[in-house]
């Protein structure tokens, strides 16, 4: 897939605000730090479309880029709410749930949600819930592994074993990626590619 532009079109902090617009989209979802911003920026190849930072928790509004706007494939790339991070208080956590759920079940041009997480960790229990829910609601899902360019390649497999067995999915259902050295972003762009169609 080629991508011909990009650009942020708005954040959405309340639930009654989420956008209907007559475009395809695609969520990502995952713990806080586990690489959103910077895999949307790989996807589009601009280092700061998405803001990044080392702090976790730092996106807390859903985020909506175009991508191809003036294309016939135009579509919407949508960075949710990272969840999972205690310092960010429980009623903000809350709340953070609340919009991650509201959009999940009511965006009506949703074609796949891309639940992130960090290769070099287990799966928490709320990746697990996130999993069950989409499941439950028959949601598209794709699961990433990101950061893979922090263990050997040897030991690739190795760690989307515990992956795959920790969430209950097949391993095909697994891509790989990397932001540094951009690995497995065709991948992720094909599987886009292909929902489009």
């Amino acid at each position: 897939m080629k991508i011909m532009s990009s650009e942020f079109l708005t954040s959405v902090a309340n639930k009654d605000k989420i956008l209907e617009l007559d475009a395809k989209e695609f969520a990502f979802v995952g713990r806080s730090n586990c690489g959103k911003s910077s895999l949307i920026n790989s996807l589009v190849n601009k280092k700061s479309l998405a803001k990044t930072s080392s702090n976790p928790g730092h996106t807390k509004l859903i985020n909506y880029f175009w991508v191809n706007k003036n294309e016939n494939d135009r579509f919407l790339l949508v960075d949710l709410p990272g969840y999972g991070f205690s310092k960010a208080g429980k009623a903000t956590n809350e709340s953070w749930s609340d919009l991650i759920g509201t959009y999940l079940l009511n965006a009506k041009n949703l074609k796949r949600v891309f639940v992130l997480v960090d290769i070099r960790h287990r799966p928490s229990n709320l990746d697990k819930l996130m999993i069950e829910f989409l499941y439950y609601n028959q949601i598209p899902f794709s699961v990433v592994a990101t950061k893979v360019d922090k263990i050997p390649k040897s030991k690739i497999q190795q760690y989307l074993k515990i992956i795959t067995s920790e969430l209950k999915i097949a391993i095909g259902n697994v891509l790989t990626s990397s932001s540094i050295d951009r690995r497995g972003i065709e991948n992720i762009l094909e599987r886009i590619e292909n929902d489009i169609k």
